[in-house]
This record gives C-alpha cells, sequence and structure tokens, in this order.
C-alpha cells in the first residue's frame, strides 16, 4: 500500500472504528460489581454478578431503594453525588452483610447526566488509608520527580517511582504529536523484555475516542484482560431507553481490539494513567503486566494522584526545557517590532538586517510580499515559484496563521523546492491586500523507528471498506520519512502571530497619526486658499492705484522730469504689471482649490476648434502655425471650462517654447478599448464601473525641449526655466494651473522631454 493509499485507509478506518460506541459497552469488568440508581435512588440497573458477591440475584436488587442494601450513613453519602457535577465522585469503604458473612467493599459514586453508578469492588482492608500513610507512600517519589529540571530525567523518574508503587513488568511514558500519533518517551522494564523505548506507534493504536475517554477519566485499569466481561441487567436503562454512560467507570469492560492488541503484544493486565497539559491529552503512562494482577483501591488512587502531579510538573519541565529558545525568540520579538515601529521604509525594517527575520522562527529563509512585490531572505524558492505558492495559498488557506512540516504533501509543485521549502509557515497580515510572510524550512530525511508496521492495523474488507485490526507483531519496523522539515514549534507560532498584530497595530497607529495629519493638512490648505483669495483680491486696489498714478506722471509730468526720473517710473509700471500678473496666477489657484467641478458630456474636438481659433486669434503670425490632430478626439466627462484652460495652457506653451523655424504641435490620444470597439463614444466615469484604462491625452511639440532634472519641477507654481525676458515672459504658473486642474478630474500629468527636439505632455481625465 502506497503512502497516499495508507493515509486514506487510516482516515477511513479511524472513522468507522471511532463511531463505536466504546463508553456504552453495556458490560462491565468482572472483578466488582455496579448498580445505577435513579435521582431518588432506586435500583435501575445491575451487573449480572450480584450473586457472586452479595448473594443475592439482579431480579431481587432491581426496584429496591439503595437503603434495601446500605445503611444509612452510605446512602448519604452516595446521595451528595446528586448535588455534584457530572464525573464528581465519593469514594469510601462500606460494610455489606450477605450469606456469607461481612464484605468490606471499596465504593466509588458518581453521577452521569441522569443517573448515579455505584461501583463496588470487594478489599480486604477495613479501613481507608490515612493522609500520613497515603504522603508516605507517594510523597517520597513526587520528592524524586521535583528534584529534576530535565525533562528527558524527570520522564524516567515517572516510569520508575510508578513501577516500584504497582510492580509491574513495564511502565511506559507516551507522548502524542500533532498528528495522533505517539511514541515510547520514557521506559522501565523487566531486563527480558524487549525494548519499547524510543519506538513509535501509529494514531490507530490509540484511536480517537479512546484518547477522548482519557481526557475525562484519568484512570483506566484492566486487572484481567482474558476475564468474560459481565452484562448489565437490564440492557437499557429503564429512565433513558438508552446504554448506560459508563464513561467514569473504573469497572468499564473493555472493547475486543484494545484485549488482542495487548494479547498480541503477550499482555494480561493493564493499567493506563493520563497526563493533561492544557487540558489536552498530551500522553498516557502506561503499565503493562505478562499476567493477571490485582491492585488495590488506595494504590489506584495514588497512581491516579501522581497523574496529576505528572500533569501539573511537566508543564513546569517542559516550560523549563524551552524558556531559554522562548526568552530569546521574546527578545528578538521586542527589538524586531521596535525597529519596524521607528522605520520609515516598512520593507527595510523587516528583511534589513535580514537574519532577524529569519531568526523569529528559526527559518532558513522568508517571503515578504506585499501586494505584487515580493522580497526574498535567505534560502528560498525562486520569485516565480513563490508568487505561484501564494497564488496556491489565496485559495487554500484561509486561517491567517498557517504551517505544515511537509508542505509538497499538500502542494505538489513543492516537490521542485523541496530542498529550501519542504516547511512553511504563512502569515497573513492582510486580508483585504495581499500582504503575506512565508518562512521556508528545508528537507530533513529522518529514519522513523515504528513498533511493528503500522499499515497491518488497517485491513481491507469485502464491501471495499477499511476497519482496524490489532497487529500482530511490534518487532522494530524502519522507515525513512522524506519530503518533511523540522516541525514549527507552538512559540514559534506564537512569535508568528505577535508579530501580525505589532504590524497590524503599527499600521492602525501610523493610519491614526496620517489621519490626523490629512484633516490638519486639509484644513491648513482651506485656509491658506482662503487667505490667498483674500490676499490677491485685495492687492489688486493698491496696485492698480500704483499702476494708474505711475501712469498719470509719465503723461502729465514727463516734462518735469529729468531722464532718470522717467525710467524710474516706467520700472514701477513693468513691476506693477508683473504683480498683476502674479496675483491673477494666484487667485486663480486658489479659485480652483475651492472650485466644484460641473462635469458634463464633452466633445473635445468642439473644445479644441475653439482653443485653436482663440490661439490663432491671438498670434500675428498665426499662418505660420501648424497644429496636427491624427485623429478625432473622444466625448469625454469633464469640466468644460477648466479642460478648456489645459489645452489652452498646453498648446500656448507648445508654441511660446519654440525656436524652430517650423512649428508644429500634435494633439493626440492613446485608448485600450475593450472588445474591439472604436475610439468613439462617451468615456468617464463609466471606465471605472467596466474597469478599463481611462483615456491618456498627449501634446507633443518640436520645440526646445526640457533638461531632463526639470521634468517635475515645471509643475511647481511660478516655476520659470528662464528669464523674464525669454521667450515672452510669463507668470509661470500655467503649469501649476494645469496640473491642479487634471487633478480635480482625478487625472495625473507628466512630461517626456529630449532638449533640441521637443517635448510631449501627457494626462488623463478619470
Amino acid at each position: 500500500m502506497s503512502q497516499p493509499e495508507y493515509t486514506t485507509a487510516q482516515t477511513n478506518a479511524l472513522t468507522n472504528h471511532d463511531r463505536k460506541p466504546i463508553h456504552i459497552p453495556g458490560s462491565i469488568q468482572p472483578h466488582g460489581i455496579l448498580l445505577a440508581l435513579s435521582t431518588q435512588l432506586e435500583i435501575q440497573q445491575v451487573s449480572n454478578n450480584t450473586q457472586v458477591y452479595l448473594c443475592k440475584a439482579p431480579e431481587d436488587l432491581l426496584g429496591q431503594p439503595l437503603s434495601y442494601l446500605l445503611e444509612p450513613q452510605p446512602v448519604e453519602i452516595v446521595k451528595q453525588c446528586l448535588v455534584k457535577k457530572v464525573g464528581s465522585a465519593n469514594t469510601f469503604k462500606v460494610l455489606i452483610n450477605t450469606l456469607y458473612g461481612e464484605i468490606y467493599f471499596d465504593a466509588i459514586a458518581h453521577r452521569t447526566e441522569e443517573a448515579v453508578i455505584l461501583e463496588l469492588e470487594p478489599t480486604d482492608s477495613e479501613s481507608e488509608v490515612s493522609f500520613l500513610s497515603f504522603h508516605a507512600l507517594a510523597g517520597e517519589a513526587i520528592a524524586k520527580m521535583q528534584s529534576t529540571s530535565n525533562l528527558v530525567e524527570f520522564l524516567h523518574l515517572v516510569a520508575e517511582e510508578v513501577q516500584k508503587i504497582i510492580g509491574f513488568d513495564r511502565v511506559m511514558v507516551y507522548q502524542f504529536d500533532e498528528s495522533e500519533a505517539g511514541s515510547v518517551v520514557a521506559e522501565v522494564k523487566r531486563e527480558d523484555l524487549s525494548p519499547y523505548l524510543g519506538l513509535h506507534y501509529p494514531a490507530t493504536d490509540i484511536p480517537a475516542q479512546a484518547r477522548e475517554l482519557y481526557t475525562r477519566c484519568f484512570l483506566r485499569f484492566i486487572p484481567d484482560l482474558t476475564a468474560e466481561s459481565i452484562k448489565l441487567i437490564p440492557t437499557e436503562n429503564p429512565t433513558t431507553h438508552q446504554h448506560l454512560d459508563l464513561s467514569y467507570c473504573l469497572l468499564r469492560s473493555f472493547d475486543w481490539c484494545c484485549t488482542e492488541y495487548h494479547q498480541n503484544m503477550g499482555v494480561k493486565a493493564l493499567l493506563v494513567i493520563s497526563i493533561i497539559q492544557e487540558q489536552k491529552l498530551w500522553g498516557l503512562i502506561s503499565c503493562h503486566h505478562q499476567t493477571p494482577k490485582n491492585v488495590s483501591y488506595e494504590v489506584l488512587k495514588m497512581c491516579e494522584f501522581l497523574g496529576q502531579i505528572v500533569s501539573s510538573e511537566l508543564a513546569h519541565k517542559i516550560s523549563y526545557s524551552e524558556w531559554d529558545y522562548k526568552v530569546k525568540l521574546k527578545s528578538l520579538q521586542s527589538e524586531f517590532l521596535e525597529s519596524i515601529s521607528q522605520a520609515d521604509n516598512f520593507i527595510d525594517a523587516l528583511i534589513k538586517p535580514e537574519i532577524r527575520l529569519l531568526d523569529l522562527v528559526s527559518a532558513s529563509g522568508a517571503a515578504v510580499c506585499l501586494d505584487n512585490e515580493i522580497n526574498l531572505v535567505g534560502a528560498t524558492p525562486n520569485i516565480h515559484e513563490v508568487q505561484a505558492l501564494i497564488e496556491w495559498a489565496d485559495t487554500q488557506v484561509s486561517d491567517n496563521l498557517f504551517s505544515t512540516d511537509s508542505l509538497p504533501k499538500l502542494y505538489q509543485e513543492a516537490l521542485i523546492f523541496k530542498d529550501t521549502a519542504s516547511g512553511l509557515l504563512l502569515l497573513r497580515i492582510s486580508k483585504v491586500r495581499r500582504y503575506y510572510i512565508l518562512w521556508f524550512r528545508p528537507e530533513v530525511i529522518q529514519t522513523v523507528h515504528w513498533a511493528g508496521n503500522p499499515q497491518e492495523s488497517i485491513q481491507a474488507q469485502a464491501d471495499g471498506s477499511y476497519t482496524l485490526s490489532p497487529r500482530k507483531s511490534f518487532e522494530q519496523w524502519q522507515e525513512t520519512v522524506r519530503l518533511t522539515s523540522l516541525p514549527w514549534k507552538p512559540c514559534e507560532l506564537d512569535s508568528a502571530i505577535a508579530l501580525r498584530n505589532a504590524i497590524v497595530g503599527i499600521v492602525l497607529s501610523k493610519a491614526d497619526e496620517l489621519a490626523k495629519i490629512n484633516l490638519e493638512l486639509e484644513r491648513s490648505n482651506q485656509e491658506l486658499a482662503s487667505f490667498a483669495y483674500a490676499a490677491s483680491h485685495d492687492l489688486k486696489e493698491p496696485l492698480r492705484g500704483i499702476y494708474n498714478f505711475s501712469t498719470v506722471l509719465l503723461e502729465d509730468y514727463a516734462q518735469v522730469l529729468d531722464d532718470d526720473g522717467i525710467e524710474c517710473l516706467q520700472t514701477v509700471v513693468a513691476l506693477s504689471v508683473r504683480m498683476e500678473t502674479l496675483i491673477n496666477a494666484l487667485l486663480r489657484l486658489s479659485q480652483l482649490g475651492q472650485a466644484q467641478l460641473r462635469v458634463q458630456a464633452t466633445d473635445l474636438n468642439e473644445l479644441l476648434n475653439q482653443v485653436i481659433d482663440v490661439f490663432r486669434a491671438s498670434r500675428q503670425d498665426s499662418g505660420l502655425v501648424d497644429i496636427r490632430i491624427p485623429r478625432p478626439l473622444p466625448t469625454v466627462l469633464c469640466d468644460r471650462v477648466l479642460v478648456n484652460e489645459v489645452f489652452s495652457n498646453l498648446l500656448g506653451n507648445a508654441f511660446k517654447y519654440n525656436d524652430k523655424a517650423e512649428q508644429w504641435v500634435e494633439i493626440g490620444y492613446f485608448s485600450q478599448e475593450a472588445g474591439g470597439q472604436g475610439d468613439k463614444g462617451t468615456r468617464g466615469q463609466g471606465d471605472k464601473e467596466n474597469n478599463q484604462s481611462p483615456i491618456t491625452f498627449y501634446i507633443r511639440d518640436n520645440g526646445i525641449g526640457i533638461p531632463h532634472h526639470h521634468l517635475e519641477t515645471i509643475f511647481r507654481l511660478f516655476k520659470r526655466l528662464h528669464s523674464q525676458e525669454k521667450y515672452g515672459g510669463g507668470a509661470g504658473a500655467g503649469l501649476a494651473i494645469v496640473k491642479k486642474i487634471v487633478e480635480l478630474h482625478n487625472g495625473k500629468i507628466w512630461v517626456k522631454s529630449t532638449v533640441g527636439v521637443g517635448s510631449m505632455f501627457y494626462f488623463t481625465l478619470e
């Protein structure tokens, strides 16, 4: 059976087995008796062995009150279970008079949802073990286990101390991994037995239902795996008409699969103690004996208590063994996040110095993806492979954090880069944008030692289904595991999540700061526009007075002025004209800042004809003007008056800054029409809805050109590249006004130019 076939068969077999209701077997082990009581403590069900222990047939007990069998004091103890939560137990000694004489029993009473269950096991002891005696028996074992901080040594001591208490042939500590398979991590055994230490066991050996019961009931004891189970009478509970839930019963009978499995190992008696970590089943203390062996109830309670101590101490041992590594990650995390929060460039902060991003989760490579920009760090697949991997993750991964130590088994294309990325830890930073961080680990070829061939536990049936069948061989069986990396530790996953939370927090903080700055900037811009409008408007009146009085002096008092005086007045007139030009430009720009667009469908051919007519009328050499329009312009949604100003400014500049004998200007546009449509039709807001690119207009000339380092600065207010005397002067505000108008239309403007050859201005109107 191939690995994929085995995995599928294992899943189906486990599913079929987990449907078996092993918590309601309808029977118990024969070394005790069981009574199911109603909430009025009336006997509703009994095990079919009461004649053996009590000299009373089941029929004699059914329907009787509990007081028929027990004295008032033990009845009161059982009654207390009615106010306790499900699973809570009361334990006590009880004396029952039978035809055989007085017999002492260890009694365990606990609640289910609908009933109270009382288990009775005969005992030779008349009195309960005192606390001091219990402490003397368990205290030494606890002291030894607490004396070491080394996890491996601690687990060996656990096995050693449990064996001293119960005297079984073999005691193992068994640990589950993420796949629910397990391995023996500590063992104490009889010298002649084959070792199981270091061997692995598939998840099928302890199916999910059994693991769930171990999580609820911390102790499982079977003194004789060959003993016949005892049926309950009646089979169904009269109140619920269901089989009785025996999840918390120490006497619960065992599944045939469990019997055959352990008998194939040569085991006749079994004791299992649960080890719980963070409310999950971490592992088991599994005790085997080659012959049937009974253990007193006091010793069992001591073992259960030790299991709770082990569960408590284990957290400290694991924490201690991982403490240094966790401290290192926390320290690195703190430094890393601080540098990110203070950085101006987010990408640089993440990948420089690159080692920090890798050390954060002990990875050998990483990829940082922000939309379509991908930065690679360390040993990674190439950029195209990472892009394809992210495409796969977009559709297959829904969680913010995803990890695997065997990526090629999930994503077949990863086979080609298994040497760098057999392990993947993926962190999604945003669900709106494609923001990812991916960490990679290389393939690590491992040899796993199994206790027998794990595939032997899966048996194919005639109908094509698969069932679990106890394995017969537990001889060491080796498997070479490929296409896997070292597994990602929980603290590494926590480190990745902490990074995401910090990044989100930093981004939100930056967004808040930016929002405040934008509000302040908007307020300042409004105030500045209002000031510019008021100032320029108010300045025009005194400026007009200066111009008028200077003109009057020149016209009426020229004869009384000498040449220097006349020249000074002429300069005042020229400067006032220049200043009025600047004020008008400033006033126009401030008006645009407060303007509301009057958008309408505008035929640009008609608009451009008007612009050209005005232009020709204003130039004496209009006969030399060559204006080329290769094809008709489209109709667009825009503010007709403002766009007229755009074409007027750009057309005027094209001829103004031109020293060629034969001057020409070409006006046209580029567009991407869908579905082979023509160039005609209204374009504008509809383009967004249809996801079409906006039209790009251009005005090209054969003028003097613009130096490359001035291509951005020419759009600044009052920016001129030449002196006032050259190229007809001007305020240097035309292109700033054009840029403002284009931006009001949510468009953009840019220029390409070659000195001495000409310029080409582009702009869009979205």
